[in-house]
């Protein structure tokens, strides 16, 4: 279609057709578009603060030294702060952090920074993110996961500790991994039956 039959149709008031499957109409080029993000109830925030809890809670598991093991409140930490960054900001991100350096005896403030620090890097890329496919957002959750755990680490190495491998950055990987299955998981409460009423909108 040339690009003065797109225009004349958009003066007749018709819409222009899509360049490619799944584009919105009038939109060139914007073949990731998903329309089933439009058929998504709005998030119960019980659900959300739920669902934080229980990740802390996993995260109060006795394996969190074994490396691999990914750090479950970071990854919704990020989830949440994608999808909803009006509902949870860098605050809740901070006392969840203060609660996981008192569960870990960790110096005071550490786990605060690196979660704070995820959260605003989330909240911030958020746009771009949710323009990509579930597998490629993978590619922007593992750095920040990185990040989030080099801000740890540093904070470690400043006051004596000692550097515990770089397998300590696989549990940045793992969390990165699982990011399709939490995308899932944590949409499911939400998406819409296929067979909705045709009579309402959307």
């Amino acid at each position: 279609m040339s690009g003065l039959d797109r225009l004349g149709g958009w003066l007749r008031g018709g819409p222009a057709e899509p360049s490619e499957p799944g584009n919105v109409p009038g939109l060139v080029g914007r073949g990731s578009y998903r329309p089933q993000a439009l058929l998504q109830r709005p998030v119960n925030p019980l659900f959300l603060w739920l669902s934080l809890i229980v990740a802390f809670l996993l995260n109060l598991l006795p394996v969190g030294a074994v490396p691999g093991v990914p750090d479950f409140l970071a990854v919704v930490l990020v989830f949440w702060s994608v999808h909803q960054p009006r509902r949870l900001g860098m605050a809740a991100a901070f006392v969840f952090g203060l609660l996981m350096d008192v569960h870990d005896g960790a110096l005071f403030g550490e786990h605060a920074l690196a979660y704070t620090l995820l959260s605003y890097g989330a909240i911030t890329l958020h746009r771009r993110i949710l323009w990509f496919p579930v597998l490629s957002q993978v590619l922007f959750v593992l750095p920040l996961l990185a990040l989030a755990q080099l801000a740890s680490l540093l904070i470690r190495l400043w006051v004596g500790g000692a550097f515990p491998g770089w397998w300590y950055f696989a549990d940045s990987a793992v969390g990165a991994l699982l990011w399709p299955a939490v995308h899932w998981l944590l949409l499911a409460p939400q998406r819409r039956p296929v067979d909705r009423d045709e009579t309402r909108p959307l």
